[in-house]
């Protein structure tokens, strides 16, 4: 029997009558119609999206796949040890190709760990290339693969189980939320969780500005492609007719905000227009497209979103350089 299963989620799976086209349709109304014009960086992820993002990882610049790495390789045994004393279901947020994610499992197989591998993405196509991954890699492995939104896969997924969960939440993605936006999201992956459950977050920490804006700014132009293709992604589902060639990225770090702030920047006066929505948007030379935030934090500033969300933090996993923090996080309601 094969066990690296995947499934993806439709509105009967999620009792909701929900609409992804449409919403996708309204969202690009919006931030174009809005100024300053923006985008959101969730649509960054379809296929081809998640194939330049694995890309981006393996960058040089980019420093914090590399971070992480070292943080798994020098704490799985901890980690096994911290997790392993009732099954679980080890659950990963974005899973992309998993690779960082084999370390944990490879550790969790050799000790005897009684667990689930149920990750989530919301790319079919990486989720494909995940489990045929996994299913070569570690037969014996159970994986359900889920494709869908964050919260709808949890849901599902806690729904068939009642193990434990460990939630892994890897990179820099709690980063593309503003403050107020990440609190939402981790009270609301709260309210999704049971007592005791673990997450562990992936934090970058603030530092040297240039090592920040080379990660970004890479030297072979991969994350130019990346955010450009989200011009790709509306002309190819949305019957729009950007010419990505006329745009430019851009990126900068606001050291008001702490954030690297990317851009897509018109080069010249155009007009784009976008068949299933039915509008024609103007642009000016020189006008922007916000496309992502990505937050960087300080140790006292994680300390606070876990305290004012309903977690206790269990352990800081650094790398050597303390560019990055895994914080192992667990869920508090009985005294909430």
């Amino acid at each position: 029997m094969d066990r690296a299963t995947y499934k993806i989620l439709t509105p009967g799976d999620l009792d909701q009558e929900g609409n992804d086209k449409l919403i996708f349709e309204l969202d690009v109304l919006n931030g174009l119609s809005e100024h300053p014009k923006h985008l959101s960086s969730k649509y960054f992820y379809d296929d081809e999206g998640s194939r330049l993002f694995q890309e981006i990882m393996a960058l040089p610049e980019y420093y914090l796949t590399d971070c992480e790495f070292q943080i798994f390789e020098s704490h799985k045994r901890d980690l096994s040890n911290l997790f392993s004393d009732d099954p679980f279901t080890l659950v990963e947020l974005g899973a992309g190709d998993g690779l960082k994610t084999n370390i944990l499992i490879e550790q969790f197989l050799g000790d005897k760990c009684d667990f689930h591998y149920s990750p989530l993405d919301i790319s079919e196509g990486a989720m494909v290339t995940l489990i045929d991954s996994m299913r070569k890699k570690f037969p014996e492995l159970q994986v359900n693969g889920v494709v869908a939104e964050y919260f709808d896969g949890l849901k599902w997924i806690s729904n068939i189980s009642n193990r434990r969960n460990v939630i892994l939440f890897l990179g820099s993605n709690i980063g593309n939320f503003g403050q107020s936006q990440a609190r939402v999201f981790l009270r609301s992956l709260w309210n999704s969780l049971n007592d005791g459950d673990y997450l562990m977050i992936g934090f970058d920490l603030k530092k040297d500005i240039e090592v920040m804006l080379r990660a970004y700014n890479d030297s072979r132009g991969v994350t130019a492609r990346f955010n450009l293709n989200l011009l790709n992604r509306i002309n190819r589902e949305l019957g729009g007719d950007f010419d990505p060639d006329k745009f430019r990225f851009y990126a900068n770090y606001n050291v008001f905000s702490g954030a690297i702030q990317s851009y897509l920047v018109s080069l010249e006066a155009q007009e784009v227009h976008i068949g299933d929505i039915g509008e024609s948007f103007k642009f000016r030379p020189w006008e922007p497209i916000h496309t992502e935030y990505s937050y960087k934090f300080l140790v006292s500033e994680i300390e606070s979103l876990a305290s004012a969300t309903g977690y206790r933090i269990i352990r800081q996993l650094y790398d050597r350089r303390r560019y990055f923090v895994d914080s192992i996080w667990q869920v508090e309601k009985l005294t909430r």
